[in-house]
């Protein structure tokens, strides 16, 4: 159990918040509210008080003889903004104590998580950009917002991370106080590749990108900048990940390539498919009561193998999965050595693992000889190992 602030900003997204208060409290969390004063203005203090079971303030003048314009930073674990607007990050970057919630930033020495949400221009300015890269500079966590429907008919850039999503990383925020990928670019694919036969079918495999998605969560609760390529993923976006879309394995080879121009790290999570239709039908092949053709096969690019071979910067970290039904050591190490990469995490998939599943276990192969066991866990345990193993060389 952890003490956190919650600082909730004078954003239309504050209604969202009171989903994450339930569950920082369903984790057992002692939670302090500090809204802003124009907050209450769209969600009140009693709900405040209601879900966190605690008294709520937003000036420096209630409760004057316990000093809460320094005692609440100072004996926070953790302290989360959201939604952070473009008026709160401002007030942050440049230290201004105009309310309990600003003074409260300025006395807390714990990890702060900032979950943006304004509108896409807002988001894009160049004083907003420059004070995001300020916070980040000093060790803030601020996550990208999401993309999606915006207040009345916009909609772009600029939304409120799910609720879910920014729990998920204030809880690795928790795990991993300290920032270990601050000021690193590292991009992840998720999800299956689709080969398109005709405008109606394809070949793919089961992947739901719930790993990968994981693994974005994780680097960017640990302060790193996240790029998702996503292959068909329909999971909401990972709080703080950048994502592009991509459907088949040429267009993840292309975006991954062009990702990785910047990376610190890479790691490849996403289920590429090995072969293509050599063509595609333009329209839907029917039944004709005559024996199929068989389908000729076109062979994809080995994305992995073509990332390691061709890093882009020098000590970049190149990290493969490789999903097995009966994962064999000497097969996975062969493999690891053709692929190039730094490290092969080998995973089984079936009987409850892999695909769809919400546990994974794996065993993660260095190119230095190393050997780490994970054990069975959830997918966010597995991707904080990965990312241990990934600070460690990166250093």
């Amino acid at each position: 159990m952890a003490r956190v602030v919650l600082g909730v900003g004078a954003g239309i997204a504050a209604y969202k918040v009171c989903e994450l208060l339930r569950l920082l409290r369903e984790a057992e969390h002692r939670v302090c509210v500090v809204p802003t004063p124009d907050a209450l203005r769209f969600v009140g203090a009693p709900t405040w008080e209601a879900l966190s079971g605690e008294p709520v303030s937003t000036d420096v003048w209630t409760q004057v003889q316990d000093v809460p314009h320094v005692r609440i930073g100072q004996s926070a674990e953790l302290v989360i903004v959201a939604p952070a607007t473009a008026d709160l990050l401002a007030r942050a970057a440049t230290g201004m104590a105009s309310d309990l919630l600003s003074a409260a930033l300025l006395t807390a020495r714990c990890p702060v998580v900032f979950a943006p949400a304004m509108h896409t221009e807002m988001w894009e300015h160049p004083a907003t950009r420059s004070n995001v890269a300020v916070l980040r500079e000093r060790g803030a966590i601020v996550l990208d917002p999401a993309s999606g429907r915006l207040t009345g008919a916009d909609t772009g850039v600029g939304r409120l991370p799910d609720p879910t999503e920014i729990f998920t990383a204030a809880e690795g925020v928790l795990a991993h106080p300290e920032p270990d990928l601050a000021e690193r670019h590292v991009v992840v694919s998720a999800g299956g590749t689709r080969e398109e036969l005709d405008p109606v079918r394809y070949i793919g495999n089961w992947s739901t990108g719930m790993q990968g998605y994981a693994l974005a969560r994780a680097a960017a609760a640990r302060g790193a900048q996240v790029t998702v390529v996503a292959a068909n993923v329909t999971l909401p976006d990972p709080a703080g990940a950048r994502v592009a879309r991509v459907v088949s394995a040429r267009e993840l080879h292309a975006a991954m390539l062009e990702e990785a121009a910047t990376a610190d790290a890479i790691v490849m999570t996403a289920a590429v498919a090995d072969y293509r239709p050599a063509s595609r039908s333009e329209s839907k092949i029917k039944k004709d009561g005559r024996t199929p053709e068989p389908i000729a096969l076109a062979e994809n690019p080995d994305i992995l193998a073509d990332l390691s071979a061709r890093r882009a910067k020098p000590g970049q970290i190149v990290v493969g999965f490789a999903a097995e039904t009966d994962p064999d050591p000497e097969v996975a190490s062969a493999k690891l050595k053709r692929k190039g990469c730094d490290l092969l995490v080998v995973n089984p998939v079936g009987n409850g693992l892999g695909f769809g599943a919400t546990d994974n276990e794996a065993v993660i192969l260095g190119a230095d000889q190393t050997r780490t066991t994970v054990p069975r866990g959830t997918k966010d345990s597995l991707a904080h190992v990965v990312w241990d193993l990934v600070a460690e060389r990166l250093k």
